[in-house]
């Protein structure tokens, strides 16, 4: 009895990567279109795409290095799917976790590197599990639109962060870019060996393993899974519906802001406007593409890195924009969309024909 059950699991596996495979080969045709519109050969921009992103050992260490924040903000959508919820407000809470990173490692100047380094990702953890939570206790307390709250608290939480650097906490040496006071050289992240990239690309994959245990393994991912599936039969159920979105939106909050921690403790060595590059809203698209599967988040957010570390090369050999990656990355996202609506819609119909 066990082949036929391994052989149906394999099909399951199958069928769940078929669309997101068959949704960028869509984006690539319209992404193609879009550059022979605009006078650049699309055969090229492919070839310079992967090598930028692939080709080499060096854009491999790029591609790593871009990845390690989308796959922690990816799971800032992906946890809450799971309950049902969309949340998009990962890069308030990426944001707002670097920040409380590195106040509390200028609060804790001089204490041993691995306590700094423990309190950072605790402080990042606790202000962006705060913003996503904020967006669960409104839809679960007032029942407002988790997507919408979600979105407007990054807005709110980015434009707090800007006040807090450019004001109370500006560092009066940082005169061109202002900038939290530098959390020092003995308190960044290091190299993972034989590599030039930090060691939050390895916290995002701890991350991923975790979260996967958590929702296939445990109590909590089960209810989460009854829940996120008929909210109403699970409150029926006794499922106690308050404290499973209340944990699963702390948690994508937490990943969020940890990304946020990593990009200060590993790349700037203080928080800046550097922070706000769009981790978060790129971490949306990860999740979709990988169907909010945990372990799907990884190579999904490795294909997405490579993609935005190959604009440097678009824009050096063919003159194109740096930004150009992005209205790929764009169209991908609108395709997914489409798509996840088209196999709703066929679902639906197969189920009503038999």
């Amino acid at each position: 009895m066990s082949p036929p059950r391994l052989g149906a699991r394999a099909q399951a596996y199958v069928a769940a990567g078929a669309l997101p495979a068959a949704a960028v080969l869509v984006a690539l045709l319209l992404f193609g279109a879009f550059l022979a519109a605009s006078g650049a050969n699309p055969l090229t921009a492919y070839s310079l795409m992967y090598t930028g992103g692939f080709g080499t050992w060096f854009s491999w260490q790029n591609t790593l290095q871009r990845a390690a924040p989308l796959i922690l903000t990816a799971l800032c959508t992906a946890i809450p799917a799971h309950l049902g919820l969309v949340i998009i407000g990962a890069e308030g809470a990426l944001v707002l976790g670097g920040l409380a990173a590195a106040v509390l490692a200028v609060a804790l100047s001089g204490a041993p590197a691995w306590l700094v380094q423990v309190g950072m990702a605790l402080a990042a953890m606790l202000a962006g599990g705060v913003v996503i939570c904020t967006a669960g206790a409104l839809r679960h307390r007032r029942g407002v639109n988790e997507t919408i709250s979600s979105l407007l608290l990054a807005y709110i939480a980015i434009a707090v962060f800007h006040h807090l650097v450019e004001g109370p906490l500006r560092d009066p040496a940082s005169l061109n870019k202002p900038s939290t006071a530098a959390i020092g050289e003995a308190n960044m992240l290091g190299l993972l060996p034989g590599m030039d990239v930090h060691w939050g690309l390895l916290y995002g994959v701890l991350a991923c393993v975790l979260v996967h245990v958590l929702l296939a393994r445990t109590t909590f991912g089960f209810a989460a899974r009854i829940a996120g599936g008929n909210a109403r039969a699970a409150q029926l159920a006794g499922l106690p519906i308050g404290r499973l979105m209340f944990t699963g939106c702390f948690l994508a909050g937490a990943a969020a802001g940890l990304a946020g921690m990593v990009e200060v403790a590993a790349v700037h060595g203080r928080a800046n406007a550097s922070l706000v590059v769009g981790y978060g809203y790129a971490g949306i698209l990860v999740s979709f593409l990988a169907r909010h599967q945990p372990l799907a988040i990884v190579p999904v957010a490795i294909l997405l890195g490579g993609i935005g570390a190959s604009g440097g090369l678009l824009q050096r050999r063919m003159g194109l924009p740096d930004a150009t990656v992005l209205v790929f990355q764009g169209l991908l996202f609108v395709v997914i969309l489409a798509s996840e609506t088209l196999r709703e819609r066929f679902q639906h119909f197969g189920r009503a024909t038999a």
